[in-house]
């Protein structure tokens, strides 16, 4: 444990007793963040069944599991949703399924928005249609706000807006999800499963409390998507390559993986304990101090990486619009939920770089996440 890894004690963390047998639906479990929440809900004792594309070669997903029971799926896809969602009948939805990359979404709009939006849109009409679910977690991103390229944090109450196709679909889900909810869930009536020749009338029944989650950059062993500062790095350093850079002054809000979980899991509690009342969108970031350019982070993993690792800034003639300054204010999550951040970003780089080094080695990758993981919560603990 680094210097700034010091616990703070009594830290809210997520309750066992409450997850131990809960029946969670799990969207999105095969990536990065996804893959280590289904460990975490299985070490908490949660019964999981989850629903995403098929793993990626050489994915978290594929070295870390099995992530309880899994089913191969498309978001865009809304019978196959909610023929996997109703019969397992869920008591708590979290939807982490998204096209989650910028620089992909430049390339793929379309699909972009069609996941993004749709999907998300999809789900919530299944859980409308399946009287079980209670609590409803919907992770969006920190990118979802009108960005003005300020230094100051972005509140949950501000404008919503994206300059790109990415963040543009997460503003757009989270437009949606708040009509979802006004409009069909904050009362719910429940749908037929299958829509008869001639409509049913809906029953109607306590309400479905659904919050949207925006958290900041995070970073973790095991990430290996393309075009994120973290997995880039890595790669280049197994490879004894510099390496490359396209936005050093760029500023983002890093957390440990594991830090905007914890939210998801408390959020879901919250849903589940206090209702309608906790239905609202919700800031998951780091102290302002962690909101860093990308120049600092790559130095701070040069060093710590060793072994003549380097870096150097590329010029990228016509490169896409990406946000230069970013941060999230996450004092609503700090007083309501009593969630807060255990580990500064030097010690949440620390963590990753030590996990890709022993993967490297030899270690385990599931074997990883939940040493990992136990530290964690050790943390709040101590």
């Amino acid at each position: 444990m680094g210097p700034g890894a010091s616990a703070v004690a009594n830290l809210v963390g997520p309750d066992p007793a409450f997850w131990r047998g809960r029946r969670v639906f799990l969207t999105g479990q095969t990536g990065f963040k996804g893959a280590w929440l289904a460990v975490w809900l299985q070490r908490l004792g949660a019964e999981v069944r989850g629903f995403a594309l098929p793993a990626e070669p050489g994915s978290l997903a594929l070295a870390a599991g099995p992530l309880g029971e899994s089913l191969d799926g498309d978001i865009r896809d809304p019978m196959a949703l909610a023929a996997a969602l109703l019969p397992f009948r869920p008591e708590v939805v979290l939807h982490l399924a998204a096209q989650a990359l910028v620089r992909r979404s430049y390339r793929e709009p379309v699909q972009t928005f069609a996941t993004n939006v749709m999907g998300s849109i999809h789900l919530l009409e299944a859980v409308r249609r399946c009287p079980s679910v209670r609590a409803v977690v919907m992770v969006t991103t920190d990118k979802c706000y009108a960005n003005r390229e300020r230094p100051e944090p972005y509140s949950e109450h501000e404008a919503l807006g994206g300059d790109d196709p990415y963040s543009a679909s997460k503003a757009a889900t989270e437009i949606a999800v708040a009509a979802w909810r006004r409009s069909f869930l904050a009362r719910k009536e429940v749908a037929p499963a299958i829509a008869p020749a001639k409509a049913a009338e809906p029953t109607a029944h306590a309400g479905v409390a659904v919050a949207t989650a925006r958290a900041g950059n995070v970073i973790g062993g095991g990430d290996g998507a393309e075009d994120r500062l973290l997995p880039d790095c890595i790669r280049a350093l197994r490879a004894g390559r510099s390496i490359e850079i396209r936005n050093p002054a760029a500023t983002r809000p890093w957390q440990h993986v594991l830090e905007p979980l914890c939210g998801y899991l408390l959020l879901a509690e919250a849903l589940w304990r206090d209702g309608t009342g906790m239905a609202e969108a919700w800031n998951f970031g780091p102290a302002l101090a962690d909101v860093q350019p990308v120049g600092q982070v790559v130095a701070e993993v040069v060093r710590l990486w060793g072994e003549g690792a380097a870096w150097h800034v590329t010029d990228q003639p016509g490169a896409v619009h990406e946000a230069r300054l970013l941060a999230v204010d996450a004092t609503k999550a700090r007083a309501r939920l009593g969630w807060q951040p255990r580990l500064a970003l030097a010690d949440a780089l620390e963590w990753t770089v030590t996990w890709h080094r022993q993967n490297a080695a030899g270690a385990e990758a599931r074997a990883l996440v939940v040493a990992d993981i136990d530290r964690y919560v050790a943390l709040g603990s101590a």
